[in-house]
């Protein structure tokens, strides 16, 4: 089954699309944001997003992996 973006309905969501949407917004959520609709969801920039990516991946976290 292909995830599809809650608001734009893009798809499919790669697995670091994923992640970081349980990431930020929790683990228990079942619809997820494509990157560029988590960023205007959030109030950030993709790069933003990407980043931080990055700073989970280094610190180990296990959606990232």
């Amino acid at each position: 089954m292909e995830i599809e973006c809650l608001a734009c309905r893009k798809k499919p969501l790669d697995k670091e699309t994923i992640g970081i949407n349980k990431k930020l917004i929790g683990k228990q959520v079942k619809t997820y944001y494509c990157m560029d609709c988590l960023a205007d969801f959030l109030g950030c920039t993709v790069e933003d997003l990407l980043e931080k990516i990055e700073e989970f991946r280094e610190e180990g976290c296990e959606l990232f992996k």
